[in-house]
């Protein structure tokens, strides 16, 4: 009855009278050995509590982190790797990126903004930049320019000269849709071959180089 309460069989046993232990010695003794047995009971699991509050804890804030970690890679930002040289030379192969995935949330593409787009194969990701928004007419100059609603874009990232590749232009980029282009004009797979990418083909925008370290920093 007393294993169950402990502490009425510690207290039971400390109060004892002498006559009892006197005249009965043997039932004095059996309640003393197993207060003293349920008194180290309690001092072992005083010891081991700490720990296994600790380890708890220790779970507790890992788990917290891996499913941060995992909304933030899926729904925040994320790290991407240049794999080709048409972004040259704004961006060169093995070069690693933060991607910005809820901008496009709640605003759509800016002309200029390096985006991240999900290629033909569901394996593979496109980067490229921004060239025209939805209704811009997009057309190109004899000498390899680009021009906008019949304007020239101001170009100092463009490798090469730029030129229609066979596509029928002037060409009206329809609603919902952005034209893109690499910097490296004269190799690049890019709009003028693959048509339009429609918006919900844009992952999110290139906002920030890490790697390598001499680069690193805003992406413009």
């Amino acid at each position: 009855m007393y294993n169950r309460k402990i502490g009425r069989a510690i207290l039971f046993a400390h109060s004892i009278p002498e006559e009892i232990e006197t005249y009965c010695p043997r039932f004095s003794y059996s309640c003393k050995r197993h207060a003293g047995t349920d008194r180290r009971r309690e001092e072992s699991e005083a010891m081991k509590k700490p720990w296994i509050r600790e380890l708890r804890d220790w779970c507790v804030t890992l788990g917290i982190a891996i499913t941060l970690a995992l909304l933030i890679q899926n729904y925040a930002f994320a790290q991407t790797e240049v794999k080709n040289i048409s972004m040259q030379k704004t961006l060169v192969d093995g070069q690693r990126l933060i991607e910005d995935k809820i901008s496009y949330r709640f605003e759509t593409p800016h002309r200029g903004d390096i985006v991240i787009i999900s290629g033909p194969e569901s394996d593979k990701r496109l980067i490229k930049r921004v060239i025209g928004l939805p209704g811009d007419v997009i057309d190109f100059t004899d000498d390899g320019q680009v021009l906008v609603n019949d304007t020239k874009l101001n170009e100092p990232y463009v490798k090469g000269r730029t030129y229609s590749n066979g596509m029928q232009v002037p060409f009206k980029v329809p609603a919902k849709s952005v034209f893109v282009m690499g910097d490296n004009r004269e190799n690049s797979q890019d709009s003028r071959m693959l048509g339009p990418i429609a918006m919900s083909s844009i992952e999110g925008r290139a906002v920030f180089r890490l790697w390598p370290l001499s680069k690193f920093g805003q992406l413009d």
